[in-house]
């Protein structure tokens, strides 16, 4: 009987200890950016953003290179948001997409992209330009 009891107490401290415990929590972060991108089958771009995260402004640079089928130049000006930060440094890094799209002297366009540390940014916003593609797109991301 008395094992008992005791393994009751000790089941009721676990219980009561995994309430206090708060799981480590992702943060999500807005980012605005405006990027040039220009090619005939492999496409090249780059451009300038800020992510917002933890209530500061952090200023980075873009740079991209698309195999597939590219032609022609567009400006995107893109906002939205930075899934899945739990740092700074998560931020950070190589992102994939792949995915297709189009404008004709404006337009709107869309992208999901992700990187090695689970890091999610979905932008959206204005196209302008002259541009038709369907490729496989590594942008590579550094703060400033």
């Amino acid at each position: 009987m008395k094992k008992y009891r005791i393994f009751q107490i000790v089941l009721i401290v676990l219980v009561a200890s995994a309430g206090l415990a708060t799981p480590a929590q992702a943060i999500t972060g807005t980012v605005r950016v405006v990027v040039a991108k220009a090619g005939f089958v492999v496409g090249a771009g780059g451009g300038r953003g800020v992510l917002t995260f933890r209530d500061r402004d952090y200023p980075f640079t873009v740079q991209g290179l698309s195999l597939g089928l590219t032609a022609g130049a567009s400006v995107n000006k893109l906002v939205g948001r930075a899934s899945y930060l739990h740092e700074l440094r998560d931020f950070e890094g190589t992102y994939i997409v792949v995915g297709a799209g189009g404008a004709l002297l404006g337009g709107v366009g869309g992208v999901q992209l992700k990187n090695a540390k689970g890091v999610i940014l979905t932008l959206q916003g204005p196209k302008a330009g002259v541009e038709l593609s369907a490729n496989v797109t590594k942008v590579v991301i550094t703060l400033d």
